[in-house]
């Protein structure tokens, strides 16, 4: 089996990856800056969005850094590039050239000219919550493309994974327990304070 098929069989299933010691190895090779980053699979203005959209989706706040902070949008570029097949890439090619049409109608422009509320009135307006339907895929059941919501959404659940994946969230914020060998049994607000174990 090639180590794409691998990566991707232990990692992505339908937009989603799981938190595999290879997938957090690749997690933890995502270390460049976000102003010197050049990315690998991503147009420069489709990573500029992926950063803005990040940020939105998990934004710096009193006691944890940002997405962009610990380096999120390379994971998923990084991710996108070395582990999803040709078939699945040029699906997320597609999905990330619309959404560069819909931030900037006029080519010409630069992103950067693209504000904060633009993005957020487009993730209000994509991102559906679970029982709302996605006419667009309701108008055309039959593609194999992904719709804006399923795009925007999967975008989501990448970056919240990806974040909770790192060592610094792992390690600082969630419970960390590196040899995990007793059982607990009790209310969770009592045995880690309300925290999550992490991994």
């Amino acid at each position: 089996m090639k180590r794409r098929d691998a990566l991707k069989n232990l990692g992505l299933a339908t937009g989603f990856f799981v938190a595999t010691p290879t997938i957090v190895s690749l997690l933890q090779s995502c270390t460049s800056d976000v102003k010197t980053w050049v990315p690998e699979f991503l147009s420069q203005d489709q990573g500029i969005a992926l950063t803005k959209i990040a940020d939105i989706i998990l934004p710096k706040t009193e006691g944890l850094p940002s997405a962009t902070e610990l380096n999120v949008p390379q994971f998923i570029d990084k991710y996108m590039n070395e582990v999803l097949d040709a078939e699945d890439q040029a699906k997320y090619k597609n999905a990330f050239s619309n959404l560069i049409t819909m931030l900037k109608p006029n080519s010409e422009e630069s992103i950067e000219k693209v504000t904060i509320e633009d993005y957020k009135v487009l993730l209000d307006k994509h991102m559906l919550v679970k029982d709302e339907i996605d006419e667009e895929r309701e108008a055309n059941l039959e593609s194999l493309e992904l719709t804006k919501s399923e795009f925007l959404n999967g975008l989501k659940w990448m970056t919240i994974n990806a974040y909770l994946t790192t060592e610094q969230i792992g390690e600082n914020v969630l419970v960390y327990d590196p040899v995990p060998s007793q059982y607990y049994c009790g209310d969770l607000q009592e045995l880690t304070g309300g925290k999550s174990y992490s991994l």
